[in-house]
């Protein structure tokens, strides 16, 4: 398993949805990490870390992976509590105005201890702690955040 060439990658994101995992992150206070995203679809918002499955990848590969590369921790899938599916469509794409994006996304919840985490750079520019309250009274919070309180 590997990320795709970018070439191929664009054909793909064109043509079929992308499958995903979100993690809504919370702590021992009830809050719940966001990160400002970097990066295209939903560039400059607050959002819930996560990212695609790769072809041929175990689901909870999937997660152990995600949850290390997002967290600077690696979670096993049994340690989250499922909370559905949700499918996001975006106008833009990680190429830019075009292709949109389809995902279809798999939901999870999982509590840490902060100071566990190693939080990395490259998918957000900062990060931030947060009250469901807060994330669904902000505008700078993504729609697609949102709907998962």
């Amino acid at each position: 398993m590997s990320h795709l060439p970018a070439n191929q990658f664009h054909s793909i994101v064109a043509l079929t949805p992308l499958v995903s995992i979100d993690l809504i992150v919370g702590n021992s206070q009830g809050e719940i990490l966001l990160g400002k995203r970097n990066n295209r679809p939903a560039q400059g918002s607050w959002f819930v870390p996560g990212g695609r499955v790769l072809k041929n990848e175990r689901l909870d590969d999937a997660f152990k992976r995600l949850t290390q590369e997002e967290l600077g921790l690696a979670v096993t899938r049994d340690k989250a509590i499922f909370q559905g599916i949700h499918e996001h469509l975006y106008e833009d794409s990680v190429f830019g105005e075009t292709p949109d994006t389809h995902y279809v996304v798999l939901v999870y919840r999982i509590e840490v201890n902060p100071e566990d985490l190693q939080l990395p750079n490259e998918q957000h520019s900062e990060y931030s702690w947060w009250t469901a309250e807060d994330i669904t009274k902000d505008s700078s919070v993504h729609e697609n955040t949102k709907a998962y309180i």
